[in-house]
């Protein structure tokens, strides 16, 4: 998780500050600080897909990760 892309969410209140998109998975930071790691494997690959598109985008990638992959991460980093 070296080269995390600052998230630029057209949203003030986004949860989501950063992001780095792997092969097969993306690394989200929040607000919080806390890291997740969603994969493939843990979240589907329709979802990484989404989840990179919308971070790329820069919007809509908390309430998506809010409304379908909330729980579905590999990993918590803190």
């Amino acid at each position: 998780m070296l080269n995390m892309q600052n998230y630029n969410s057209d949203g003030h209140d986004a949860g989501v500050i950063a992001y780095e998109i792997g092969k097969d998975n993306i690394s989200i930071k929040f607000r919080d600080g806390s890291t997740y790691l969603y994969t493939n494997k843990s979240a589907g690959p329709a979802a990484i897909a989404e989840m990179k598109a919308l971070a790329q985008r820069g919007g809509g990638l908390t309430t998506y990760i809010n409304q379908h992959v909330k729980e579905h991460y590999q990993i918590k980093f803190k």
